[in-house]
């Protein structure tokens, strides 16, 4: 006896709604894991890249440290040029100076120019002479003035002049 119109199909444990909800449900599992698995991949690699920035970055920093520990150097000896180019200047106008001094009439063999004394030698027609023309403005400009003189062949005297500023000078300028 039959009590159906149509032949029994036969029952599946899992229909095709559950079967598409399971699929899509494993879908989404895939794709949460893949997701999580690119994530991790790319916080590590960015890790990484953070540590070698790190490193480059302190890297720099030596260098930077290097190149100012160079520009000090430079400095250094930019300033120490400028200071021989400055004392070099000074001494030349001095000697420039010194050298207009000295009268047609004295003849100079050897001047010492020192950094607070100035020692000179030559040779003078007469003591006056010295006197008046070279030693009154060698006494305006140094504190202490000794002459000593010696009598040459031709009746003309050698002389040295050493010529000493103190310690304690002040050198002020009339304006």
């Amino acid at each position: 006896m039959k009590y159906s119109l149509i032949t029994p199909r036969r029952k599946k444990v899992i229909s095709g709604d559950l079967q598409l909800a399971l699929f899509f449900f494993m879908v989404s599992i895939v794709m949460v894991t893949g997701t999580y698995l690119f994530l991790s991949y790319k916080t590590y690699d960015f890790q990484e890249q953070h540590a070698g920035i790190d490193k480059k970055i302190e890297k720099l920093d030596e260098g930077r440290h290097l190149l100012e520990k160079s520009i000090e150097t430079i400095e250094t000896e930019v300033k120490t040029y400028d200071s021989i180019t400055t004392d070099n200047a000074v001494m030349k106008e001095s000697i420039r100076n010194l050298f207009d001094l000295v009268p047609d009439k004295i003849t100079l063999t050897s001047a010492q120019l020192g950094e607070k004394s100035l020692v000179l030698s030559g040779i003078t027609p007469s003591k006056d002479v010295y006197e008046f023309l070279l030693h009154a403005p060698l006494r305006s400009i140094f504190h202490r003035t000794y002459t000593s003189y010696y009598p040459a062949q031709n009746g003309w005297y050698r002389f040295t002049s050493t010529n000493y500023l103190d310690d304690d000078t002040t050198v002020e300028v009339i304006e």
